[in-house]
């Protein structure tokens, strides 16, 4: 004869293991991401069957860098057909920088169903101009004002040279001063972990210092950091070293795994800039990271 189970311990034990559910799916990436830019020179000759290559390796979220003369409807249309969507895109500075621009930018965006819209690079000739971090941030608290308007939110994408102190961000490191001269509701950044990694900070503090400030972050490997010192390592100096993610890799992702939840973590995005095949490199990651468990 069973043992009859009294109801306050059965709803007690049924809570149990809704916990243990929610704690194991905030323990791995429920859902992984690409960033387009991977595969660029594929999508140039061929955006559906390129789409459609991403979407059978596993990936269900797409970051744009570049739509290849492609319409909004085209590409909504695009992403449907190969079961994709598109939370984020990048654009360019010029763009986010002229209201005309923007507002044209942010209608295409949400007709695409994109709810972020990221500046991943600023040219140097322009960074380097006095007080530019200063009018940078103006530029992305008016752009984020803007954004949020339609229901989007703006963010900056970083590299490595935005750790550095520089004398037109009044001393400061130009990813200090964003972070706290931008309005934490209408800025937040898309954190390249590469990158913060080969300037030698810890992604773990920033995470700390600005919870909830990073919705989106980048996420491929590196194979050696690049050796202190007083200036950032040129770009081009560090991209031999980028590689698959977990793959010849120094960078400690579980333990950025385990913060998610502080740093505010929704959206993964797999890269690579320099791939030697780049649906091989896109397969390796995706395998690495779908598994990955904390």
């Amino acid at each position: 004869m069973s043992t009859p189970i009294h109801r306050r311990t059965f709803l007690a034990g049924i809570g149990a293991v809704a916990l243990a559910v929610r704690d194991a799916a905030a323990a791995s990436i429920r859902r992984v991401g690409v960033q387009l830019y991977t595969v660029r020179a594929e999508l140039e000759k061929d955006f559906d069957g390129t789409l459609a290559k991403v979407a059978a390796i596993g990936y269900r979220e797409v970051e744009f860098a570049g739509y290849f003369n492609r319409t909004p409807r085209q590409v909504r249309d695009a992403l449907k057909q190969h079961g994709l969507t598109s939370p984020a895109a990048h654009i360019d500075y010029a763009t986010v920088s002229d209201p005309a621009k923007w507002a044209r930018t942010l209608d295409e965006a949400r007709l695409i169903g994109q709810t972020f819209l990221v500046n991943p690079w600023i040219d140097p000739a322009l960074r380097t101009q006095a007080d530019f971090w200063k009018r940078a941030a103006d530029t992305y608290n008016t752009a984020g004002a803007a954004a949020k308007e339609h229901g989007i939110q703006f963010c900056y994408h970083n590299h490595n040279f935005e750790f550095y102190p520089q004398a037109n961000a009044g001393g400061q490191a130009p990813f200090d001063l964003l972070l706290s001269a931008c309005d934490p509701a209408l800025v937040k950044m898309e954190l390249d972990l590469c990158w913060i990694s080969a300037a030698r900070k810890d992604p773990l503090d920033y995470f700390r210092r600005s919870p909830g400030r990073f919705p989106l972050v980048h996420v491929k490997g590196l194979k050696q950091v690049p050796p202190a010192s007083a200036d950032p390592t040129p770009i081009d100096k560090v991209l031999p070293d980028v590689t698959d993610v977990g793959h010849d890799d120094t960078i400690d992702w579980k333990r950025i795994v385990a913060a998610s939840k502080q740093a505010g973590i929704a959206h993964y995005f797999v890269e690579h800039d320099i791939p030697k095949d780049p649906f091989a490199s896109l397969k390796a990651s995706f395998d690495y990271v779908s598994k990955l468990t904390v």
